[in-house]
């Protein structure tokens, strides 16, 4: 299978970073994104601020889902709050053959994706550290890897799987993005999900920087804690994560990512929801579920909902 039709669902800045690399290496590509986001990168372009490139990058944009019932892959990029609602508004113009890959924070949108469609869906840990910088403008301040996999099997998958993996790594490794097919994508998705628990409730609280919060020994401390639980709960669910494994991944993003505010943290200075229920909140509930206290997750996620309810 040769692709031709890339659509980008819900494309803020890990989408726009992700599509803008496909569009600028020659792929069609189209960004379904917000208005004031689709106006700017039709007049001008999308502006991609990278590392190792400034310049805009000429793609597709709209607000409408027409692109969708055209799409080969739809790369799904919207907030997790958002996928069922989402993914039924799409149901109606995927074609049956149409290749869905979750660039979502959280361990849970893959399968419930697959709940409601019968769709390729492949789940792909996100490893960038990227911002809107305005209408249009993507700030892009490291990383821009990807990680994806089968989310049924560890082992060996299907051939048509297989053969569906090959082609969307093919196609990132041809825009200079890096993407590795992984046969454990649920361990993979489980150490991004914890970073996302250790940094993100913390960042938004402070309104502060990954390597700024790395310089406070305190909050050295919370992390490491809330890393902890997390290994816990993600032993307890079968995935094999040891305490030294997930330190050293925690301390690979306070040197990786420096710069970075979290998602969560720029959802809460534009004033708008979070994803916290699935991330620091789904570790309180399946704290419960398994027995296991979870009392550093619960009071970073009580602090996002305060916030969240007085933000207005």
């Amino acid at each position: 299978m040769n692709p031709s039709k890339i659509v980008v669902m819900g494309a803020g800045a890990v989408g726009c970073f992700f599509g803008g690399m496909l569009a600028r290496a020659g792929h069609d590509t189209t960004l379904v994104a917000r208005p004031n986001h689709v106006e700017a990168i039709r007049e001008k372009g999308l502006y991609m601020n990278c590392l190792t490139f400034q310049e805009f990058v000429p793609i597709q944009a709209t607000e409408n889902l027409d692109p969708i019932g055209f799409a080969d892959i739809v790369l799904f990029c919207v907030k997790s709050p958002d996928t069922q609602k989402t993914i039924e508004l799409l149901k109606p113009h995927l074609k049956a053959t149409t290749i869905i890959v979750s660039l979502q924070n959280g361990v849970d949108n893959c399968e419930r994706i697959r709940e409601l469609i019968d769709n390729p869906v492949f789940p792909a840990v996100v490893y960038v550290a990227t911002a809107m910088a305005g209408p249009g403008i993507l700030k892009h301040n490291g990383r821009g890897e990807l990680v994806i996999g089968d989310w049924e099997s560890k082992e060996t998958p299907t051939e048509d799987a297989a053969t569906q993996l090959q082609t969307i790594s093919t196609l990132f490794q041809s825009a200079d993005v890096p993407c590795t097919i992984s046969p454990d994508v649920k361990r993979e998705l489980w150490f991004k999900f914890l970073v996302n628990c250790s940094y993100n409730a913390i960042s938004a609280i402070g309104q502060i920087e990954y390597g700024k919060m790395d310089q406070v020994a305190p909050i050295r401390e919370l992390i490491a804690e809330l890393g902890r639980e997390v290994v816990q709960i993600a032993q307890a669910e079968g995935i094999k994560i040891s305490e030294s494994e997930a330190q050293e991944a925690n301390n690979k993003i306070a040197k990786t990512m420096v710069t970075q505010r979290s998602s969560t943290a720029q959802d809460i200075a534009r004033k708008k929801s979070t994803e916290i229920d699935y991330l620091n909140g789904l570790m309180v509930r399946k704290g419960k579920q398994h027995g296991i206290p979870t009392p550093a997750n619960l009071s970073v996620y009580a602090l996002v909902k305060m916030i969240e309810k007085y933000n207005a």
